[in-house]
């Protein structure tokens, strides 16, 4: 029987996530399966991938095939890493504890690398808000000073109105005076 490492889909159209299963190369995509081994959500930033680390690399240890993708995930998180070591311990190149070593050396430099991608994006996220808001502040005072012109102007037009009825009213005081003078 011939084992696949794969990934079946789930979720709704444009909102997939992929449960990565062990399967036989014969059985439909996303139809019987041997074992889940882990699952990864592309709709996060970044990918999420949650791995059962040991049982993924006994799988690959014992010859099952992943998909391209799924192999670029297995590497991701250092399925293949490990899988090269052992293989190099079996060899007699190295020790057990070597192996290990040089495995959580990688490990941390890869966690270290995650968290500076992370961290970038985060800051990123944190530049465009600033700018948005900075922008915003500047259409906000533009539309204050343009709404403060408006309301200069008409209070000025209700002065200038004010003043000219109340020169008429002096206007036809001093003419009703005026004639009633003669």
């Amino acid at each position: 029987m011939a084992t696949k490492i794969r990934l079946q889909r789930h979720g709704r159209k444009g909102y997939a996530f992929y449960p990565i299963v062990i399967a036989d190369s014969r059985a439909p995509r996303d139809g019987r399966f041997i074992e889940r081994i882990g699952s990864y959500n592309p709709n996060t930033n970044p990918a999420t991938v949650s791995l059962n680390f040991d049982r993924a690399l006994y799988w690959v240890e014992v010859g099952a095939v992943p998909t391209d993708t799924v192999r670029s995930i297995l590497s991701r998180e250092g399925v293949m890493l490990m899988k090269h070591l052992r293989g190099g311990v079996k060899k007699g190149a190295f020790s057990e504890e070597e192996a290990q070593r040089r495995f959580d050396a990688w490990k941390a430099q890869h966690d270290k690398a995650v968290e500076a991608g992370k961290a970038k994006n985060n800051a990123k996220k944190e530049e465009d808000a600033k700018a948005r808001l900075q922008a915003e502040v500047e259409k906000n005072k533009v539309k204050a000073e343009a709404v403060a012109k408006k309301k200069a102007e008409k209070l000025a037009a209700e002065e200038a109105a004010a003043k000219a009825a109340i020169e008429a009213e002096a206007a036809e005081a001093a003419a009703e005076e005026t004639p009633a003078a003669e």
